[in-house]
This record gives structure tokens, sequence and C-alpha cells, in this order.
């Protein structure tokens, strides 16, 4: 295989996500966890890798099942919320690593549950993610298992948010997850990858307890244009899907959490040495969410890594 992009070498990374008395959602940042959220090893083993990643979600129109909903029916107006993710991932040798992804989260929230619109603004350290990789099933790396957990690090008292708002869950969950890359054509010009990741929380915190969720990602990227020697820009094309099931629990809000939703996601690369710059735009194609929550017109990714 030709070099692997970073859309396809960096592969699964934060978590979960709405204010009191307020039907919001749980934002689905779970999807950015898939695709260009963690890494794929490199061809070769023994290597590091360091990354930083930058999401944007603003989640502003009211959705019910599959079309959107008058904003009257539901007294949350907008969450906005950036991701900032720091990781590193270490291959031991060609067929066992580790990752480790420690997220902080910036939110503000407005609302008009109480009558007049109010504000809430938050900033904190998210759910840590720590995870091992197994890729000695296929000679080339191709072909890997994921497995690990996400800690309850988060922040899930913050006054003013519901439990499925908060930066943190309050929730240890267990993390099960794969991935596959093939060569398409005799050329070897195209590739693909698929990848997907079950989040499967082991407990639940003060009548809490998130909704399973299933994060997927397929996707094909062509080798690229040399743009000048060492420097190579890949374009990047991939189909996200999330399917998380309802919250549960005294603290949840049973009846307005849990959606389907189906993300397009165009994207570049620039390839340069050992740095990788890579950015997409994720854009809903379909999404079914249950009662009535707050959805995002779109969402962005950012990352840059270096490989030593």
């Amino acid at each position: 295989m030709h070099p692997r992009p970073l859309a396809v070498r960096l592969l699964a990374a934060a978590l979960l996500l709405a204010p009191a008395g307020a039907r919001a959602c749980a934002c689905g940042c779970g999807v950015f966890t898939v695709g260009t959220s963690s890494l794929f090893p490199g061809t070769t083993g023994g290597d590091t890798t360091l990354f930083l990643e930058l999401d944007l979600l603003d989640q502003s129109r009211n959705w019910s099942g599959a079309s959107s909903a008058p904003a009257a029916r539901d007294p949350d107006r907008d969450i906005r919320t950036r991701f900032y993710t720091l990781g590193a991932q270490h291959m031991f040798d060609r067929d066992w690593g580790v990752m480790v992804e420690v997220p902080a989260w910036q939110r503000h929230f407005l609302t008009a549950d109480a009558g007049a619109p109010t504000a809430f603004d938050h900033g904190a350290l998210g759910d840590v993610r720590l995870l091992g990789m197994y890729t000695g099933i296929s000679p080339d790396l191709s072909t890997g298992l994921l497995y690990g957990l996400k800690l309850p690090t988060g922040d899930w008292t913050y006054r003013g948010f519901d439990r499925d708002t908060e930066i943190g869950t309050g929730t240890t969950d267990l993390l099960l997850g794969a991935y596959q890359q093939l060569e398409l054509g005799a050329a070897g010009d195209w590739s693909a990858f698929g990848q997907a990741m079950l989040d499967l929380p082991l407990d639940a915190r003060q009548g809490y307890r998130p909704g399973e969720e299933l994060d997927a990602a397929a996707g094909v990227y062509h080798a690229g244009w040399r743009l000048a020697r060492g420097v190579a820009l890949v374009p990047v094309l991939q189909a996200l899907v999330s399917w998380r099931l309802h919250d549960t629990g005294a603290a949840a809000d049973f009846a307005n959490s849990g959606y389907r939703r189906i993300l397009a996601a165009p994207g570049l690369e620039l390839d340069w040495d050992r740095v990788r710059l890579y950015a997409d735009l994720e854009l809903p194609v379909y999404q079914f969410v249950y009662g009535d929550q707050l959805v995002a017109p779109w969402q962005a990714k950012f990352t840059v890594s270096y490989r030593f």
C-alpha cells in the first residue's frame, strides 16, 4: 500500500454530551472518535505519533424524528462546543500498541427554560480515553482491533447543565473497535478504509447512564498530488454513521435522547515529511432523533500530527 494519510491513521478519540430542565441532546460528538479522530499505525510498527485535534460543533436547530421542528417546542436554543484533544500513540512492535487521548471542552449553552434566555459557559477537562491496539492480524497492519476504557475524568456537576450536556458523563465506558484498509484497483492509486467503535457504559452515576453508542466511518482516498519534494496533498471522502440509544436513569431525559444519523465528510490532508495536517467538513445527510433535540447543520475537524 502507498503511505496512509492521517485521515486513515487517525482513528478513535473523545465522547458524549444538554442543561437544567432542558431537552438538548447528547451532542453526537462520538462520531469524532472514528475516521480521523484516532490513529491507524504505520506499515512497520515501532513508531510514536503525537497529535492535536480541534472539533467544532454548533447545535442550533431543533429537530424531531427525521425533520426540523418548531423552536418553541424546545426551550434550548444553542449548544456551541469546541473540543480540543491532545493524544499520543505508541506501537511497541508490529502487533501491539497503545493510545491515550486527553480532551478539553469549551461549551456555550443558551436556553429559555426559565422564561428569559439564559446563557451558561463552561470549560473543563473531558473524559480521558485509554486504548490498546492489536495489529498482528495481517502482515501489512491493514487490519486492527481496538479496546479500552473511557474514564470518568470529565466534569459532570456544572450548575445549569443537564447530565446529557455535561462535559463528562461520570461513567466508565468499555470501548471496542476494529478497522480495515484495502487498495482499490490494479494501479493502487485509490485506497479505502472502514472503522467502527462501540461505546458501552459499564455503570451509572447519580441516576444517569448514557446510552450505548456505535460510531462508524467508511472512506476512500487518493494517493495524492505531489506539490514538492516530500509534500503531498491528499483528498479524502468519508461517510460517518452514528447510532445512540436512549439515556436511562432518574437524572436522564429518556424521551428526548437517542438518535441515528449519517454524515458526508469531504476532507483534505497535507503531508509534509513527518508532519500531517488534516481538515474536513461534516454535513448531515440523514438524521433521526427521539423527542425534540438540537442538531448541528454542520461540524468540522482539524488535526495536526507528528510521527517519529
